[in-house]
């Protein structure tokens, strides 16, 4: 390892980055010296600049992937290289906001037990029944499992907090018996390798494999789970803001964007045409009324 690199993780450390984030920020780093063939310390603002415009136009990144580089690049230039005149001050505008794909009860069921292997299922009804994300999922252990309040311990999601969502009865039932097979030590869900959680590439694996056998063609990436976790909670007619605490959301504007997918709420609401009815007059707007008086 570099002394630049060592620095950078002992940087990133003693801000307390998430280790996502670290990983994150230290590939934007080697990208960039691996795209120059030079140490970063060494590469001008512009050659910074070139760079990010390469990302985004030639290689045809995403701006949220290239939005990452930029984050990760200006932590070098202002924490390590004490630069901040070297940090890029470019950006790109985000992707357009897309709905998120929902399936239905019928073919979530049909994923969950797709896979031959036991934890492999353990792991997709857990993500479902739980609304849980993937990281979440690798980190869970037995003593975040309640229950006899019926409840699972999220510790330390996304943006470092703690949260309590539900426990599926079904879940239970199949956990108990999972446990007893494996009797799994430190992680509910461990590696293959002795001691350490399973990655998130893993996880994803797992979903697509088994979402490709149960023969669904939609809903790419494990968080379709969570989408229609929340989504199907929607429909069922529980309360949003008690979701939006499941979920894990900051603010409720995030979790409302499931309303506009859950065919209940939607497919609730008559469309205009429908509530006029020519038979009767009291619906019909009469010609003397809309027009001013004289």
């Amino acid at each position: 390892m570099t002394e630049l690199r060592e620095k950078m993780i002992r940087e990133m450390k003693l801000w307390n980055l998430a280790q996502n984030t670290q990983r994150s920020y230290v590939a934007a780093v080697s990208g960039l010296s691996k795209h120059y063939k030079q140490s970063p310390d060494t590469v001008t603002k512009e050659m910074i600049e070139d760079y990010l415009i390469y990302l985004r136009h030639d290689k045809g990144h995403a701006p949220t992937s290239v939005g990452s580089v930029i984050s990760g690049l200006r932590f070098f230039c202002a924490h390590v290289l004490c630069d901040e005149q070297r940090s890029p001050r470019c950006t790109f505008n985000k992707n357009p906001r897309k709905l998120p794909t929902v399936l239905s009860q019928e073919e979530i069921w049909k994923i969950i037990h797709s896979p031959e292997n036991m934890k492999h299922r353990l792991m997709l009804m857990a993500t479902y029944s739980a609304g849980l994300r993937a990281s979440e999922v690798t980190a869970l252990k037995a003593e975040h499992i309640d229950s006899k309040r019926m409840l699972i311990k999220v510790e330390n999601g996304k943006g470092r907090k703690d949260r309590y969502t539900l426990l599926s009865e079904k879940f239970l039932q199949e956990l108990r018996h999972y446990y007893k097979t494996y009797r799994p030590e430190q992680w509910l869900f461990p590696s293959s390798q002795q001691g350490r959680r399973l990655c998130y590439e893993s996880v994803r694996a797992i979903y697509e494999k088994a979402r490709k056998k149960a023969g669904i063609h939609k809903g790419r990436g494990l968080h379709t789970l969570r989408h229609s976790f929340a989504t199907h909670l929607l429909e069922a007619g529980h309360d949003i803001r008690k979701i939006q605490v499941l979920l894990g959301h900051t603010k409720l504007s995030t979790t409302i964007i499931y309303l506009h997918v859950s065919r209940r709420t939607l497919s609730a609401i008559p469309s205009p045409l429908d509530l006029f009815d020519p038979d009767n007059p009291s619906t019909r707007q009469r010609r003397d009324t809309d027009e001013p008086n004289t």
